[in-house]
């Protein structure tokens, strides 16, 4: 039977972070500059929405719902998970993804060239030490994310010739759900609206410099 497993905003944020990440990577390498900073602040518009829709979106994008501790992913190694969305396994994928992620973008907030020409919005927040650190570490982490995609590409190769698609529902946002698995719960599209507009709205302050509140 299929039934809805993935929102709307769900999927577009998955797809826009698959195709943003691949943008940045692809400026940072040619050296369009401008174009990598406007892409990361566009990645953390995405972060940003990605967090505030963990707690107010579906449940299956909430994380409440698919963050389960070291007994759950035992159980689901024993075949004894049955449910919707991110499996507890998979849950742990999908944070490490998210959290190499944003910690990649923190970094370019506070990152610099060695000609200054290319700086965080956040830059002068921190010493030049600190900059010079995170730019470095910046590069280095990103191999890190790359093996991480790898092996979430990996793993829904292995689903695939077990049968099971993963790519499908992330598109169409319905898939194979077996019988007597409580039915997604769907977010507000208000909800998500005013998800966006925080999201933007922090990142636009950031970009400014993160002034203080009524500086």
């Amino acid at each position: 039977m299929k039934l809805p497993i993935w929102d709307l905003p769900t999927r577009l944020f998955h797809w826009l972070l698959v195709g943003l990440i691949a943008f940045s990577w692809w400026s940072a390498e040619y050296h369009y500059d401008d174009l990598h900073i406007w892409s990361g602040m566009a990645v953390l518009s995405l972060l940003i929405f990605r967090l505030l829709w963990g707690f107010f979106g579906s449940s299956t994008a909430r994380f409440a719902n698919f963050v389960r501790g070291p007994r759950a992913v035992f159980g689901y190694l024993r075949g004894q998970w049955r449910g919707l969305g991110h499996n507890p396994l998979g849950a742990l994928s999908v944070i490490a993804l998210l959290g190499l992620v944003s910690g990649q973008t923190v970094l370019g907030l506070i990152a610099s060239d060695e000609d200054g020409l290319m700086q965080g919005p956040l830059v002068n927040l921190v010493s030049v030490g600190t900059s010079d650190a995170a730019t470095e570490l910046h590069e280095e982490l990103f191999n890190v994310l790359l093996a991480l995609i790898g092996l979430h590409v990996a793993a829904i190769l292995y689903y695939r010739l077990r049968g099971k698609r993963l790519i499908g529902p992330m598109l169409t946002g319905r898939g194979e759900v077996e019988p007597g698995v409580e039915p997604m719960r769907p977010g507000k599209w208000w909800a998500a609206l005013l998800c966006l507009a925080a999201a933007i709205g922090i990142t636009r302050w950031i970009i400014a410099g993160a002034p203080p509140f009524g500086g």
